[in-house]
C-alpha cells in the first residue's frame, strides 16, 4: 500500500516509533476545524463568501509570512514548485467559498456532518492520484462513516434520505466537499522534501491570489466602515487557528500517517461541531444524532486501528 509517509527517511522516523502525538494534532486540527462551522454561521451574511475568504486568507499568509522569511529567507520557489502550489490552494479556494456560502442557507451542524463525506472521496480520489488503494478495513470504516454523516444531515429519517431531500445549502457545501477531497491526494504529488511550512505558507498566499482576481470587480461596492467588529474576529479566528494551523497540522500529519488517515479525522466533526454549537447556543441535541454520532466515531477508530504495512513507522 502506497502512503505518503514513504517519502520519510528512516533516519526520522524508525519502525518502534510511535505517532501518537501525530494523532494527537490531529485531534486538534479536527477541533479547530470544527470551530469554523458555527463560526463561519455567525458571520456569513456580513459579506461575500469570496470577499470573507479573500480576508481569511490575507490575515493566515500575513501572519504566517514573518516567520517564513525569518526562518527560509526571502526567495521564490522555483517555476515547478510555484505551478504546484498553485495549483494545491485551487481545491482549497473552491471548498472554503462553498462553505462560506452554504451556511448562508444551511446549519452549522449539517456542514460538519456532510463534512465525513471527505473521507471516502479522498481515498477514492487518492486511488485514482496515487494509486493507493484502501484495505477492507477502510472500506468498511468509511462506509461507516458515510452512512453515518447520511443519518445525522437527515435526522435518522430514512424518506427524506431516500428523496435526497437537502437544502440548497447543503447541495453547495457537498461541492466543495468533492474539492477539497482532491486536497490531500495532490499533497503527494506536490511535495518534494521542503519543509512543510513553506509549502503552507506559498498554498495559503495563492489562494489569497485568487480570491483577490475573484472579488476584484466588486471591492469597491463594499462598505467596509459598516462590517460589524464581531465578523473581524471572526474572521481572525478563521485565519488563523482553521486556516493557517489546521493547513500546516493537516499537511505535516499527511505526510506522517497517510492521506485517507488524516481525512478520517474529519469524521470526529459533527460531534465536535455539535458540541460547540451547543455551547454557543446555535443548536440544541437531538436524540435522533445519537445513531449517526456513533457509526462516525466507529468509523474512525476503525480506520486508524489499521497497522499499514511497509510504512514508518
Amino acid at each position: 500500500m502506497s502512503e505518503l509517509t514513504k517519502g520519510i527517511t528512516p533516519s526520522t522516523t524508525s519502525p518502534n516509533t510511535s505517532l501518537w502525538w501525530v494523532h494527537c494534532l490531529m485531534i486538534l486540527c479536527t477541533l479547530l476545524v470544527a470551530g469554523s462551522f458555527p463560526v463561519g454561521e455567525l458571520i456569513a451574511d456580513s459579506l461575500p463568501a469570496d470577499f470573507m475568504m479573500l480576508i481569511r486568507f490575507l490575515i493566515a499568509a500575513g501572519l504566517f509570512a514573518p516567520f517564513i522569511f525569518l526562518k527560509h529567507g526571502i526567495q521564490l520557489p522555483e517555476p515547478k514548485k510555484l505551478l504546484g502550489y498553485t495549483l494545491l490552494s485551487i481545491p482549497l479556494v473552491i471548498f472554503f467559498w462553498c462553505m462560506f456560502e452554504a451556511l448562508k442557507y444551511t446549519t452549522a451542524v449539517n456542514t460538519g456532518a456532510l463534512f465525513t463525506t471527505v473521507p471516502a472521496m479522498t481515498a477514492i480520489f487518492t486511488l485514482i492520484i496515487n494509486g493507493e488503494r484502501s484495505s477492507t478495513r477502510k472500506v468498511i470504516g468509511l462506509t461507516l462513516g458515510t452512512l453515518g454523516a447520511a443519518w445525522i444531515v437527515f435526522k435518522g429519517s430514512i424518506t427524506t434520505a431516500i428523496m435526497l431531500d437537502l437544502n440548497k445549502g447543503d447541495w453547495i457545501f457537498t461541492l466543495g466537499a468533492i474539492s477539497l477531497s482532491f486536497y490531500n491526494p495532490l499533497i503527494k504529488k506536490v511535495h518534494s522534501g521542503e519543509p512543510t511550512e513553506v509549502m503552507t505558507f506559498w498554498v495559503i498566499l495563492f489562494g489569497a491570489l485568487w480570491l483577490l482576481l475573484l472579488s476584484f470587480p466588486n471591492l469597491n461596492q463594499i462598505e467596509w466602515r459598516n462590517i460589524p467588529t464581531e465578523t473581524y474576529g471572526g474572521l481572525f479566528y478563521l485565519a488563523l487557528f482553521s486556516t493557517l494551523i489546521s493547513f500546516f497540522l493537516l499537511q505535516f500529519s499527511t505526510l506522517k500517517i497517510g492521506a485517507t488517515k488524516v481525512a478520517a479525522y474529519s469524521f470526529l466533526n459533527p460531534i465536535f461541531v455539535l458540541i460547540v454549537a451547543i455551547v454557543l447556543e446555535m443548536a440544541n441535541f437531538n436524540i435522533s444524532f445519537i445513531p449517526g454520532i456513533v457509526l462516525v466515531f466507529a468509523a474512525m477508530l476503525f480506520i486508524q486501528a489499521e497497522k499499514p504495512k511497509n510504512q514508518y513507522p
